[in-house]
C-alpha cells in the first residue's frame, strides 16, 4: 500500500468541510429567528455548491432561511446540499484509496426513485425535524424532542418506513438525553448535522425503499468480522470476497445481521444473540468459506443474507484469502445518500511493517514509503481475543481502511504475530461460532443468564 498517498492534502478538501460545519453551526442556534453570523454560514454553503445542478434550490433556501422564512422543501434542500459536500468528500477520499491501493472499482449503477408511500407519515417526520432546525439545538425541550414519539410508533409496523423510524427514534433518544439544549456545555454538533440531514432526506418519498439485488452463486471467503454494540443494540459486519460461479472478476461484499439487546449483555455476549440470525458468523469464526446459490446483493456489495441460500464450505484462511484474492477483488460503488467520510471502511492488507508506539498511539509504517498509518486500536471489537496488545506485536494485518478527524488509519480485524517462531493468527471474529476460550466462555455464560433472568421477568409481567 502506497501509506504516503494517504498522506498527502487533498484540493478542496478542507473548504468543503469548511461549508458543513458553517451549516451545522447555524443549526446549533436555530433557523428561526437567524443571526448574521448564521446567514454568513447558510451564504457558506450555498456559494460552496455554484456551478452544481442543486445551485439555485440551495440559493434560494439560504436566503429564505436566513429570513427566518424557511419552509420544508427548503430544509430538504439544504439537507441535500450538506450531504452531496461531504459525497464530494467521501469520493476524493475513496478515489485516493484506490489510488493508494491499486483496487479497481466496478461501474456505477444508476438509482431509481423507489414507490411513493406512507406520504402522510413521511411528512410528519419532515414536520419535526424542520421544527427541530428552527429551535435550533440551544432550543430544544423534552416537549419539542418528544412530538416524534407517535410519528415513530405508527412507522415502525411498516417494513420500508422501520429504517427512517429507527433513525428518528434513536436521534430523538439522544436529544432527550441533553435536553435543556440552552444548559450544555458540549455537543456532537457534526454528528447531529449528520443524523439530521440523513433523516431529513429519507423523509422524501422513495428515497427509503429497498435497493434492487440481483442473485449472486459462488464462493464467499470470510475476511474479517466487523461489531457495532450499543447499548440496546448489536450488529455483526462480515466482510469478504465474493467469487462467481461464472468465473468472473471476485468482488468485496458485505454481509450484515443487527439485534436488539438488552444493556446488561455486552462483550463476547452478544454472539448468542447474533449468531441465531446468521450462519456465516460460524464459518467466519471457524475460518471456513460459505457457498451461496442465488443469494440477493446489492449494487453496492451487501448481501441480503438468507440461511437457506448458503452452506458452509471448505477451510479458508483468512489471511491466504487476503494475500492471494483480496488484491484481484473490485469494489463497488456507495449509492449517493450512503457516501460519507465516516462510512469509509475498505479492507486492506498490510504486512512487513515495522509498529511504533507514541503516547499510546500505535502505527505502522511499511517500508520504502516512510509515512506512518496510525492504527484505530480503540475500534478493536471487545467480542473477540484480538487485543491491542496483540496488534502491538504483529508482523500482518487484515484491517478496515477508514478516515476520521482528517486522516486515514487501520481498524484491525485480525493480525498475525510469532509465537515461540509459529505464526499465530488472531481474530477479532473468532469467537463468533463459539469458543473454548476460557474468557469468552465466561462472558457468554454471564449473558446467557442475563437473558434468562430478563425472559423470566417479561414472563411474569405478561402474566399480570
Amino acid at each position: 500500500m502506497r501509506t504516503d498517498l494517504l498522506a498527502e492534502p487533498m484540493v478542496g478538501l478542507d473548504e468543503a468541510l469548511a461549508a458543513v460545519d458553517g451549516f451545522d453551526r447555524a443549526l446549533v442556534g436555530g433557523l428561526l429567528r437567524p443571526q448574521p453570523a448564521q446567514a454568513a454560514d447558510l451564504n457558506q454553503l450555498a456559494c460552496a455548491v455554484a456551478g452544481t445542478p442543486l445551485a439555485s434550490r440551495v440559493a434560494e433556501a439560504a436566503e429564505k432561511a436566513a429570513a427566518g422564512a424557511a419552509s420544508e422543501d427548503h430544509f430538504v434542500a439544504l439537507a441535500a446540499a450538506r450531504t452531496a459536500l461531504l459525497g464530494s468528500v467521501h469520493d476524493a477520499l475513496m478515489t485516493r484509496v484506490d489510488e493508494a491501493i491499486g483496487r479497481t472499482r466496478g461501474e456505477a449503477t444508476a438509482s431509481t426513485p423507489g414507490e411513493r408511500h406512507m406520504v402522510n407519515l413521511l411528512a410528519a417526520a419532515r414536520s419535526w425535524l424542520c421544527d427541530l432546525a428552527r429551535a435550533g439545538w440551544q432550543g430544544i425541550d423534552h416537549e419539542a424532542v418528544s412530538a416524534s414519539a407517535q410519528v415513530v410508533s405508527s412507522m415502525l409496523p411498516d417494513p420500508s418506513l422501520r429504517r427512517l423510524a429507527t433513525l428518528l427514534d434513536g436521534f430523538a433518544a439522544e436529544l432527550a438525553a441533553s435536553c435543556p439544549g440552552a444548559a450544555l456545555k458540549r455537543m456532537p454538533v457534526r454528528r447531529w448535522g449528520d443524523v439530521w440531514s440523513r433523516a431529513m432526506l429519507l423523509t422524501v418519498p422513495g428515497a427509503a425503499d429497498a435497493p434492487t439485488t440481483t442473485p449472486a452463486t459462488g464462493r464467499l471467503l470470510p475476511l474479517g468480522v466487523d461489531v457495532h454494540e450499543h447499548a440496546t443494540a448489536a450488529q455483526a459486519q462480515v466482510h469478504a470476497v465474493f467469487e462467481p460461479a461464472d468465473g468472473s472478476a471476485p468482488r468485496l461484499v458485505r454481509a450484515s445481521v443487527s439485534v436488539p439487546k438488552p444493556d446488561t449483555v455486552v462483550g463476547a455476549g452478544v454472539w448468542q444473540l447474533l449468531r441465531p440470525h446468521m450462519s456465516l458468523l460460524a464459518a467466519a469464526g471457524e475460518g471456513r468459506s460459505m457457498e451461496l446459490h442465488d443469494m440477493p446483493i446489492t449494487a453496492e456489495g451487501d448481501l441480503i443474507w438468507s440461511d437457506e441460500q448458503g452452506r458452509p464450505g471448505e477451510p479458508a484462511d483468512p489471511f491466504a484469502t487476503a494475500r492471494v484474492v483480496l488484491p484481484t477483488a473490485t469494489a463497488a460503488h456507495t449509492a449517493p445518500l450512503h457516501r460519507h467520510p465516516a462510512a469509509i471502511a475498505v479492507p486492506v492488507f498490510l504486512e512487513g511493517y515495522a509498529v511504533h508506539k507514541d503516547d499510546d498511539v500505535l502505527t505502522f509504517t511499511t517500508a520504502g514509503h516512510g509515512h506512518g498509518l496510525a492504527v484505530d486500536a480503540d475500534r478493536v471489537p471487545t467480542t473477540g481475543p484480538l487485543t491491542p496488545e496483540a496488534v502491538a506485536l504483529s508482523n500482518a494485518c487484515i484491517g478496515l481502511l477508514r478516515w476520521n478527524a482528517g486522516a486515514f488509519s487501520v481498524q484491525p480485524l485480525a493480525v498475525e504475530t510469532t509465537v515461540r517462531k509459529k505464526a499465530v493468527a488472531v481474530h477479532a471474529g473468532a469467537w463468533a461460532g463459539g469458543t473454548a476460550d476460557k474468557t469468552g466462555a465466561k462472558a457468554e455464560k454471564a449473558a446467557t443468564e442475563a437473558v434468562a433472568v430478563l425472559r423470566e421477568r417479561a414472563g411474569r409481567l405478561l402474566r399480570k
